[in-house]
């Protein structure tokens, strides 16, 4: 019997890591999907995620939804929890953020479909919602609403 799981290759689940100091540093894992043959739909919702402003160096916060499909990969999802946490020192505009994100999921997880939505709270009075996807939504798999209203501030 192999001691050998599609575990065995992480390097941050059961181990003390120190939040990386920029998303660049950061290490994404993936783990075969044990479930390859089944189509289903993945979300992680980061309702605290920070950034910094690229020109101010102020605090930017948003809540962040992803969706994907996946095919033969899953994200470990420790190492998406750091790889967020590491944008919390790096300063990008918020649509710059939350595409490099969508991207460099995609890139990693090769899914069968993703979505990202960025639902940036408001810096000088005005919200920016950003969404990004790989292509059409599969018409045959359920993908809930991403359930974040509209910003309405006082209204």
């Amino acid at each position: 019997m192999s001691d050998e799981t599609i575990y065995s290759g992480l390097t941050q689940l059961g181990r003390a890591t120190a939040l990386p100091q920029s998303p660049e540093e950061a290490v994404l894992e993936r783990v075969a999907n044990p479930q390859a043959g089944v189509r289903y739909t993945v979300r992680f919702t980061q309702p605290e995620f920070t950034s910094l402003c690229p020109m101010t160096g102020q605090p930017d916060f948003a809540h962040l939804v992803i969706d994907y499909v996946p095919a033969a990969w899953l994200v470990e999802s420790k190492s998406l929890k750091l790889y967020l946490g590491a944008f919390r020192n790096h300063g990008a505009f918020h649509e710059d953020c939350t595409v490099s994100i969508g991207l460099k999921l995609a890139e990693l997880l090769q899914p069968e479909w993703l979505r990202i939505g960025g639902y940036w709270y408001p810096r000088g009075g005005m919200p920016i919602d950003v969404f990004y996807q790989t292509g059409p939504a599969p018409a045959d798999i359920w993908i809930p609403d991403q359930g974040v209203p509209t910003y309405r501030g006082r209204g």
